[in-house]
């Protein structure tokens, strides 16, 4: 029932991952959570969200079930621990295939779509040697290098973090590809079953790839690339990030060399990366996953004063806690509220603003 109740919190509108996260932790359970909503809602000034149904969470359940795959929720056993360490990790994860492949170190290989055939060939080779030396190689399984990575480490060892439903195959030349990763390495999806990707699903499966892995290798890229943005954000989640150089005469090779110069580990071989990752650790010895602070209330004045703080332009919580001078606690809470009475935006980086 628990399980259950998860899912249909998850699926409720203005339920984010932050909120998500904050509520269980809060009331203990995902149903304690639910009854509390309207309440919550009341004290941000808003009508509560209108709870995903009983029927529907039962019937994504069922759906997940047929189609081979299974839910982990955070908070709940199974879950990526590295993963789990990011405030806003995915609520749930839909996962097909080999489930022990999460307790293996993972290192995330991404690149360019349209990537050349030297940078193809060493993706590929560079995620063979990973895989074979017990590595989890994860990527997107995107055109160019990502497909490469796969090809690479399917035999040994490989996940993809796919944008839409766990059933949806993308892109279509992939569809085998995706069926055999599913079928001897690991599939995961964020997105419920059925939903095909759309241009905003990516930024969020990058969060994932980079926040599942210890590192992050970039084996070529453009300056403003997708593959450039996991690399931001394994850098916030406190990874490790790695790029295979380049000729300056190549554009595709801008993203990585720039990374370079900006400190990112030079790669040239695998070992270059066992040796960049050594020093971590394994996943075993994983820091201690986010945890929110204890619960708190806001009175009248302290809640004005946050909303006061507030506008269109995204602020960072860190920043706002800093201005409202009350307790981290009821900063966090006063957003859960508004969040949750639709008064307020989440955006990337742990920012928030007045809902539009």
């Amino acid at each position: 029932m628990e399980r259950l109740a998860r899912l249909r919190l998850i699926r409720t509108p203005r339920i984010g991952p932050v909120a998500y996260i904050h509520l269980v932790r809060r009331f203990g359970s995902a149903a304690r959570a639910i009854e509390a909503l309207p309440d919550l809602a009341f004290r941000g000034g808003g009508p509560a969200p209108a709870v995903f149904p009983v029927a529907a969470a039962e019937a994504e359940f069922a759906r997940v079930e047929a189609i081979g795959a299974r839910f982990l929720f955070r908070g709940l056993e199974g879950y990526p621990l590295l993963l789990d360490q990011i405030e806003a990790a995915p609520p749930v994860l839909t996962v097909r295939g080999d489930l022990s492949l999460l307790d293996r170190q993972a290192v995330s290989i991404v690149g360019a779509r349209n990537a050349s055939g030297a940078a193809v060939r060493f993706a590929r080779m560079l995620a063979h040697d990973l895989a074979e030396h017990g590595m989890l190689v994860v990527s997107g399984l995107a055109r160019g290098i990502d497909t490469a990575a796969h090809v690479g480490s399917i035999d040994a060892g490989t996940a993809a973090v796919i944008a839409g439903g766990i059933d949806i195959a993308y892109p279509p030349e992939n569809a085998a590809l995706q069926q055999d990763i599913a079928e001897r390495g690991l599939l995961i999806a964020e997105q419920p079953p059925g939903v095909e990707p759309r241009a905003r699903h990516f930024p969020y499966r990058n969060r994932i790839i980079a926040g599942l892995a210890m590192g992050t290798v970039v084996v070529e890229a453009a300056p403003k690339s997708g593959s450039l943005i996991t690399a931001r954000l394994a850098t916030e989640f406190g990874r490790e990030v790695m790029a295979v150089p380049g000729s300056p005469l190549d554009p595709r090779a801008q993203g990585c060399n720039l990374l370079i110069r900006e400190g990112a580990t030079l790669v040239q071989s695998a070992a270059d990366v066992v040796e960049a990752l050594s020093p971590i650790g394994a996943v075993s010895a994983a820091p201690q996953a986010y945890r929110p602070g204890p619960p708190a209330d806001a009175d009248a004045g302290a809640r004005q004063a946050i909303i006061d703080l507030l506008g269109p332009v995204p602020l960072p919580v860190d920043e706002l806690i800093r201005q409202a001078g009350v307790a981290a606690a009821i900063v966090q809470m006063v957003l859960l509220e508004l969040e949750l009475a639709g008064r307020i935006e989440r955006h990337a980086g742990g920012r928030v603003s007045l809902a539009a």
